[in-house]
């Protein structure tokens, strides 16, 4: 017993020592460790960069904070620092501390040029590389938008594959076909907020800020669980750009002229060939810590058919505050106003001389402005969440001087209060509450208003640094005159998985929904001989969408890029098309014309399927710079609500379509190639090409498509010269072999055309 006890008082007694070693060494340890701090920012622009990855020796490791600040503890002795960002070159830097030391060691990182590092907010509403995203996306980027001297961002999105806009109506991956400019089941949006107009949901192309246009995200598939009504196909995400660290003044002036069409009696009416022309300016500063931006456009558009014009000017702001006082806050406020005067081509006289003029029952000509006020407040707390409340005004007023019963104005405000917090352990939790109000003033669809009330939450948690998931969900209630109440929920989750180094494939599935306009359910009008009837009955249209797909990365030489490949299935309940038939009130026996034409009906089930194919690269070829982007998009839209399978393909789509495009640099020279193939238009309604109580509403259009039942296709070139780093001078030819083509019913496009531009940076 007693030596037991011995045993146990040894025991202690070496525990005890030993503890007391252990505790001075860790002191030792302690006081022999230093700190190494400071501030990280992007190179180009000198913003501070909160989350940037900071490693020593794959050992010690932390982050930066909202403010862009680190701070880590290091043993003395020789280190190798490695800092890391989305979107930015990985960095490594080899310091050496000495006793009782600290180092302040500042940093800034350079921007990736490599496409699978770009990154890309849209997908999940934070910022992700377009690599890790699981769902398909495309991004456009200024330099094409303004090589190809673009007057209208509907003109330079119809270069992006998978995506076509039909007079004015966008279908992602034929999601959409034509419904007469009310309804639109793609979102779009300008600096993360929606820009649809209220009672119409249109989108106004020609008053977006082509000017400042720091990069386009075009998200396929249904997004409703982010962005609500109207997301049902997918998203248009343009984002505008903030000064960088130096100054920026951009003009641009242009001028052009059509040519004359290949069948010479289609523009017999010419005395001279129509021109074009107009500016761009914008001009980018920080002024200490105010980032500020101003722009404005103006354009003149004689147009090459007979009472079919575009006049307008434009002007934008862009203000951002970041108090140095106030740390992690920031304030701003974006605005953009247009003035226009216009006249839309709808219904031609016949398909041979009169294809370019207008039937003047048709004429519509419209005076008219768009404004939006965009407020906004952000703030990243003490741990690192970030806080932010977008909001945005947005009036529409349009006028017809020649038929004062079509004018319409409406008005629309809208808030979005978002939570975003960035867990340790690779998880992204997103948080926000929508709220919206509009009101309509219309001759047209009648006086109504509307509200909204939404809130979603999205979670991204990235596992084993190489599987990403991704889950979604949103509730939404809609209200229109305080009367007809709807409630819904979304969902959405996708899968992608790092596969190898440059190999990524992803799977998502997503819900979707969309509420019947104002003047979907109200409109009563009439374009010559074409009307067009409300339907109070409207239901709302839900879909679903869902893809497997892989991105490969590759790199050849100097020249890096990606292939993608995906399949996707869309399926659409209670689909909403315009339906021609009798319409006849019930006391009328003998229905005549005048109860003849189309109303928005629920016509039940569609499928649409088929595959994505795309490529895009840039590096060197030799010694030349070259840069490459193409797709191919194959759809299969079925409509499952007709009675038979034979012709049950869904309204104005193409199953086929190509684009392509190419630039390359020569030393002070550049030259690019653009290409645009679609297949024929099979089916449209069939009351464009029939007789209806012994009248057309399109003369010939019949016999013109059996005559060019072969699709087209579109090339244009162009070619510019840079006299130094601030000037250049461009010529550039579209549609350059004059192919006559058409888009919806009666609507053949741009014969030949000449532009030349020239820009000046300073």
């Amino acid at each position: 017993m007693k030596r037991k006890k011995q045993r146990l008082q040894t025991y202690f007694i070496r525990v005890s020592f030993s503890s007391v070693l252990l505790i001075l060494f860790a002191w030792h340890l302690q006081a022999q460790q230093t700190a190494v701090y400071g501030y990280i920012s992007d190179a180009a622009t000198s913003e501070k960069l909160p989350g940037v990855n900071v490693v020593a020796d794959s050992i010690y490791g932390t982050a930066t904070d909202a403010y862009g600040f680190y701070l880590i503890h290091l043993p003395i002795g020789k280190h190798t620092l490695t800092c890391s960002f989305l979107g930015y070159q990985t960095q490594q830097f080899t310091i050496q501390l000495k006793k009782n030391d600290s180092l302040r060691m500042d940093m800034s990182l350079k921007s990736k040029s490599v496409m699978l590092d770009m990154a890309v907010i849209s997908a999940g509403r934070y910022e992700q590389r377009l690599s890790d995203v699981t769902v398909s996306i495309e991004v456009m980027k200024p330099a094409f938008i303004q090589n190809i001297n673009t007057m209208s961002m509907e003109k330079t999105l119809n270069y992006v594959p998978g995506l076509d806009i039909l007079d004015g109506q966008a279908s992602i991956r034929g999601g959409s076909g034509y419904s007469y400019g009310a309804g639109s089941r793609v979102m779009v949006l300008v600096d993360n907020l929606p820009l649809l107009t209220e009672g119409t949901d249109e989108i106004k192309w020609n008053a977006l800020p082509v000017e400042n246009i720091d990069q386009v995200e075009v998200l396929k598939g249904a997004s409703s669980a982010l962005y609500g009504s109207s997301a049902l196909n997918g998203v248009i995400n343009i984002r505008t750009a903030y000064p960088g660290i130096k100054p920026l003044t951009t003009a641009t002036m242009y001028t052009g002229i059509i040519a004359r069409p290949k069948r010479k009696e289609m523009a017999w009416w010419w005395d001279t060939n129509p021109l074009f022309g107009g500016v761009n300016f914008m001009h980018a500063q920080k002024i200490n810590d105010i980032d500020l931006v101003v722009g404005a456009n103006a354009l003149s558009n004689s147009g090459y058919r007979t009472d079919n014009y575009d006049q307008q000017i434009r002007a934008n702001a862009k203000f951002r505050h970041r108090p140095k006082k106030i740390k992690g806050f920031s304030y701003g406020l974006n605005t953009n106003l247009q003035w226009q005067s216009t006249s839309d081509f709808f219904i031609w006289l016949d398909a041979d001389s009169g294809a370019f003029i207008q039937n003047s029952q048709g004429v519509s000509p419209t005076t008219g402005h768009r404004i939006n006020v965009d407020p906004w407040v952000m703030y990243y707390d003490k741990h690192n969440n970030k806080h932010s409340l977008l909001t945005r005004y947005y009036d529409v007023t349009n006028n017809f001087k020649d038929d004062p019963d079509k004018n319409n104005a409406s008005d629309s405000y809208y808030g979005e209060y978002q939570f975003q917090k960035k867990f340790k352990f690779n998880l992204n939790l997103i948080v926000g509450l929508v709220g919206k109000y509009g009101s309509t003033v219309a001759n047209l669809y009648g006086d109504h208003s509307s509200s909204t009330i939404a809130a979603f939450t999205q979670l991204d948690y990235r596992l084993f640094n190489r599987l990403t998931a991704s889950l979604g969900i949103r509730w939404e209630h809609h209200s229109l005159d305080h009367s007809e109440n709807e409630s819904g929920t979304v969902v959405r989750a996708g899968l992608n998985y790092q596969a190898a180094k440059s190999t990524f494939l992803r799977a998502s599935y997503g819900q979707g929904y969309r509420f019947p306009t104002i003047a979907e359910k109200y409109t009563a009008t009439s374009l010559g001989s074409l009307n067009i009837f409300p339907n109070p009955d409207l239901k709302s249209e839900t879909g679903w969408s869902t893809e497997i797909g892989c991105k490969q990365g590759f790199t050849i030489r100097n020249w890096s890029g990606f292939v993608d490949v995906a399949a996707y299935w869309t399926e659409y309940e209670n689909m909403i098309e315009f339906t021609f038939g009798v319409y006849a009130p019930d006391s009328v026996e003998f229905p005549s014309l005048d109860d003849i034409g189309f109303k928005s009906q629920n016509v039940g089930r569609a499928r649409i399927n088929g595959i994505d194919v795309g490529i895009s690269g840039s590096g060197l070829t030799g010694k030349l710079p070259l840069t490459l982007f193409a797709g191919y998009t194959y759809m299969n839209p079925i409509d499952l609500s007709t009675d038979t399978l034979e012709n049950n393909i869904l309204k104005y789509r193409y199953r086929h379509s190509f684009k392509a495009n190419i630039d390359l640099e020569v030393h002070q020279f550049s030259f690019g190639l653009t290409s645009v193939y679609r297949s024929f238009m099979e089916r449209i309604d069939e009351a464009f090409e029939e007789t209806i109580l012994g009248q057309e509403i399109f003369p010939g259009l019949k016999e013109y498509r059996q005559e060019n039942n072969t699709g087209h296709v579109l090339f244009d070139i162009r070619a510019s010269y840079a006299f130094n780093k601030a000037t250049k001078l461009s010529l550039i030819v579209k549609n350059l072999f004059n192919t006559e083509y058409m888009g919806r019913p009666g609507d053949i496009g741009t014969p030949l055309n000449f532009t030349f531009q020239f820009t000046v940076k300073m």
